[in-house]
């Protein structure tokens, strides 16, 4: 798999290919329970609720019929994200299915300056919300000028929607063309629209929403005291969501541009969430008919992780690949797959390494930080480390031994940054770390400082993340082994943070994302992140207050991060390669921190007759699965 990094000409070559085609209006079919409400005359014809282009969907491997309800899983508390990744981020753009490139999606095209700072998506014309009103550039400019930039409802933008620390220029060219004009070049903007947090633009339905919004509605206080509301952006939230909130399930009155439309919403007391299909969807498949094929999705909300494995094994889901993830389920699910019908799936992440042990180069342990900040002590500790091990006994020999280099289907593979110092050299560890000068032992075999007192590491790990807790377990072995005393201070994952914003960690564990997105997510190798660069998060306040906070980088991390900043603002892709491969080499370099394990595939299943599923989908966030590969053309064969 390639790269996906959108230049320019391929931008410009995908945003004018024929996605999109003109269907007379004889060729349309829609669901039959839709011909019904428009034979009662409650509904208009389908030929007036599409766009006059709907964009023409291929289905993966054949034509489905409509019919059937998806029946799959999430939690009690704070699961909302599940219902994201069916529904989808319906944004200007999305994802390829391979996660290649960037496509056209409620923007039926794109144009972009020579300089990479201005951006024109034409709209698809006459898309229509579910409650049948038009998808105009009013919407967009709504969503962004009054909400998006207003301070009252984000205290400061979100990061993809600035350059050069200002907010882009929103502008209007007619009813279905808008600009976004940035302050200088933002190559990574389309990326970042294809991604959850790039959903903002076609989030906000103006006709619905501005009825909640002091600039639209003068008496917009009687209804945040109606609803007791702390103020009108804690209200339009309620009643409008944001991208990563409950709310956004909550309210059935919501207008949407997704495939299905929630019934049953999401609550606190729910025991299952009902989406129905969207009369005004704007796609169809090849045949003409208008998607999704499913009638319904529904979600059976579960408190308990076991109870919905255990659901899954009893054939009561019809897809699910949350909460059902881990490798170890995989043998029992396999186990009872033909009686119950269903498929057991492998889905690859794109993240680097699954064990990521970041090594605090800013720890408050004085005696220890000249060793951090080492490179013979660093590649000491990872030729301790039994990779082997680990993946037979946590993985069931189904992971990778890495590093945290992308991976070698990526354009950004650097097989310095992936492979070194993956070998269990336990000899050549002992050896580097008696160069040190470590070569004093206590009576529990671990080296002591020069001074005294045990070279002790303490290392803080979530609950939540079984198998690192596990590999922890075997990591602690390991390094005694080197003379190296580790301490596991295993906690909740608020604790877990909290300890780390307050660098109260020699080694944070936690995954490394890059594998497949290290454009989107380079935090592992530029100190950029307040809360994940957690080779030092200092370093990552200084970077972020231009020098005012924080402790000063090192002179490989400074340098590092002038790269970073040159890259951001590069105006050519050959130049904004050059400085990523330089970026990804220096890390190399420097080796910063280890990785143990790449997690093998996630485990998911459908049912035997769900078709249509592309079993080759990826695990991310930023590629938020399923929804890149299109629920909306899944179907139960009879």
């Amino acid at each position: 798999m390639s790269n996906h990094r959108i230049t320019p000409a391929l931008s410009a070559a995908l945003a004018c290919a024929a996605l999109g085609l003109s269907l007379p209006a004889h060729a349309l079919r829609e669901a039959p329970s839709l011909a019904q409400t428009v034979a009662a005359k409650q509904l208009p014809p389908m030929a007036q609720r599409l766009p006059e282009k709907p964009e023409v969907v291929t289905p993966l491997k054949q034509t489905g019929t409509y019919g059937g309800t998806l029946r799959t899983a999430m939690r009690a508390s704070a699961d909302h994200n599940s219902i994201l990744r069916v529904v989808g981020n319906q944004g200007l753009v999305r994802w390829s299915m391979d996660f290649n490139n960037v496509l056209p999606n409620l923007a039926e095209s794109w144009t972009l300056s020579p300089d990479g700072s201005e951006y024109t998506f034409v709209l698809r014309r006459g898309a229509r919300w579910s409650d049948g009103k038009p998808f105009t550039a009013e919407d967009v400019l709504f969503s962004m000028n009054d909400l998006v930039y207003n301070r009252q409802f984000f205290v400061s933008p979100p990061e993809q929607y600035v350059a050069k620390d200002k907010p882009a220029v929103i502008s209007k060219v007619d009813e279905y063309t808008v600009r976004i004009k940035f302050a200088g070049p933002n190559l990574l903007f389309l990326e970042q629209l294809a991604t959850p947090i790039g959903q903002h633009p076609t989030m906000y339905q103006k006709a619905y929403c501005s009825q909640f919004h002091p600039k639209y509605n003068p008496k917009v206080d009687e209804l945040v005291a109606k609803e007791k509301q702390k103020d009108w952006a804690a209200l339009l939230r309620q009643k409008c969501g944001d991208i990563e909130t409950p709310s956004r399930w909550s309210n059935p009155e919501r207008p949407t541009m997704d495939p299905w439309v929630i019934k049953e919403p999401y609550t606190g007391n729910a025991t299952r969430v009902l989406l129905e299909r969207n009369p005004y969807f704007w796609q169809v498949d090849t045949a003409g008919q208008q998607l999704p094929y499913l009638d319904r999705v529904q979600f059976q909300v579960i408190s308990e992780v076991e109870t919905i494995v255990l659901a899954a094994l009893n054939g009561q889901l019809d897809y699910q690949h949350r909460h059902i993830t881990s490798i170890q389920n995989r043998p029992v699910l396999a186990e009872n797959a033909a009686r119950s019908g269903y498929k057991v799936m492998a889905l690859p992440g794109t993240g680097a390494n699954s064990v990521g042990l970041y090594l605090n180069h800013s720890t408050q342990n004085a005696k220890l930080r000249p060793l951090m900040r080492n490179k013979d002590f660093r590649v000491a500790l990872s030729l301790a480390l039994d990779r082997k091990e680990v993946n037979d006994i946590v993985y069931l020999g189904q992971g990778l031994p890495w590093q945290i280099g992308p991976l070698k289907q990526s354009k950004w593979y650097n097989e310095k940054l992936g492979t070194q110092y993956l070998e269990h050299d336990l000899k050549r560890a002992n050896a580097l770390l008696d160069g040190l000068g470590l070569t004093k032992r206590d009576s529990d075999g671990y080296r002591l400082y020069a001074d005294g007192g045990r070279v002790s590491l303490n290392a803080i790990v979530s609950i939540a993340w079984s198998n690192q807790v596990e590999t922890l377990e075997l990591v602690r072995r390991h390094l005694a082994q080197a003379g190296i005393e580790l301490v596991i201070r295993s906690s909740e994952r608020s604790l877990f943070y909290d300890r780390a914003n307050n660098n109260d960690y020699d080694i944070s564990v936690d995954t490394v994302p890059g594998g497949m997105d290290v454009t989107l997510n380079p935090r592992a190798i530029v100190a950029i992140n307040p809360m994940e660069s957690r080779v030092s998060l200092p370093w990552a306040r200084w970077y972020l207050s231009g020098g005012k906070q924080g402790e000063e980088p090192s002179p490989a991390m400074k340098k590092r991060l002038q790269l970073f900043d040159q890259w951001r603002v590069a105006p050519t892709p050959a130049e904004a390669e050059r400085l990523l491969r330089e970026i990804l080499a220096s890390a190399a370099d420097e080796f910063e921190m280890i990785g143990v394990v790449r997690s093998p595939s996630d485990t998911a299943i459908r049912n035997l007759k769900l078709q249509n599923v592309y079993e080759q989908m990826l695990v991310s966030w930023v590629y938020p699965n399923p929804a890149p590969a299109l629920p909306q053309q899944w179907f139960f064969s009879k």
